[in-house]
């Protein structure tokens, strides 16, 4: 028997997780996958929840509460799942929402990068960062801003170009072949970027960085049109090189390209550390457009979701 493909959303009840609900429902209905929505509640409101109304009063509480949020997200419009599963856990937000992606068997996280105030304002944000830092299976982050998709033909208006920032790792092949699938599942261009970074040098090497910047451009668009010009004939792909701190360059050319999702990579870096789950967080930051997050590491998810067979049907959607 062949196993659904799982889409994991969890949220906090705010405005900003509408967004990432409506991507995940949009992402788990073109795929036929099975659709989990949770929260992380706090501990010491599980303690107090005990206290005050005896235990295993709250996760059936909050599953209701979930139940009600999922319906009030589309009253605008049918539920695009009719029968999506509600899940609560308690303790730290991001372990606990990476440990139910490894113990449901998730192919992919769609969550906010930010969520609620007040009490609730440590769900997102440092999660976010966290859970990008460490996971195991892709992960879609859409901005607190954005209503996100009401209907699935609502994607490809939204995502006008896919912009793929690569290092030119070994692990960039990856990273492009995602970014590839889905801008022609969503037919609209691809756009690859390098960000060449300053050498910081002190006085006795600087007279040498104008001939090795010159050499690092001139590689790196080497290495950009080697990738473009395995495609075959006549893709949908352009490259660009340019000089800056990456988050803020990459941020940069989506404002002026007009990308509507950026697909980046976690893998390691000695420039960056263990993940590069920060510098894709600053992108968030910035850009305010949905980040698509690669793994280090394959996973089942990436796979499945982006080279379905019907990745290019008549909805022309896929993961965005």
């Amino acid at each position: 028997m062949i196993r659904r493909p799982l889409v994991l959303c969890p949220i906090d009840f705010s405005e900003a997780c509408c967004g990432a609900l409506r991507y995940a429902a949009a992402i788990a209905e073109h795929f036929q996958s099975d659709l989990l929505i949770t929260t992380v509640d706090d501990p010491l409101l599980a303690d107090v929840d005990t206290m005050t109304a005896g235990s295993g009063h709250l996760a059936p509480e909050t599953a209701r509460e979930l139940e009600r949020f999922y319906h009030a997200t589309f009253a605008d419009r049918p539920v695009p799942i009719p029968h999506p599963r509600f899940e609560s856990v308690v303790g730290n937000p991001a372990l606990e929402i990476l440990a139910l992606a490894a113990r449901s068997g998730a192919d992919l996280i769609v969550m906010s990068s930010r969520g609620a105030s007040g009490v609730r304002k440590m769900f997102f944000g440092s999660t976010t960062e966290r859970v990008l830092r460490e996971t195991t299976v892709p992960v879609l982050v859409s901005p607190p801003s954005g209503t996100g998709p009401a209907h699935l033909s609502e994607v490809r208006k939204t995502v006008r170009r896919v912009l793929a920032p690569v290092d030119l790792s070994e692990a960039s092949a990856r990273q492009v072949r995602v970014a590839k699938g889905i801008a022609e599942a969503l037919d609209v261009p691809l756009l690859l970027l390098h960000v060449v970074e300053p050498v910081r040098a002190n006085r006795a090497s600087a007279r040498s960085l104008p001939s090795v910047t010159a050499e690092r451009r001139d590689r790196a668009e080497r290495s950009l049109e080697s990738m473009i010009e395995s495609f075959g004939p006549r893709p949908r792909v352009e490259s660009l090189v340019v000089f800056g701190e990456p988050s803020e360059e990459i941020a940069k050319v989506a404002h002026d390209r007009d990308a509507g999702l950026i697909v980046m990579g976690l893998h390691a870096s000695l420039r960056h550390g263990p993940r590069m789950g920060s510098v894709t967080y600053r992108v968030l930051c910035l850009a305010h457009i949905p980040v698509f997050a690669l793994p280090p590491l394959p996973a089942a998810g990436d796979v499945a979701l982006v080279n379905r067979e019907d990745a290019g049907a008549s909805s022309g959607c896929t993961v965005a």
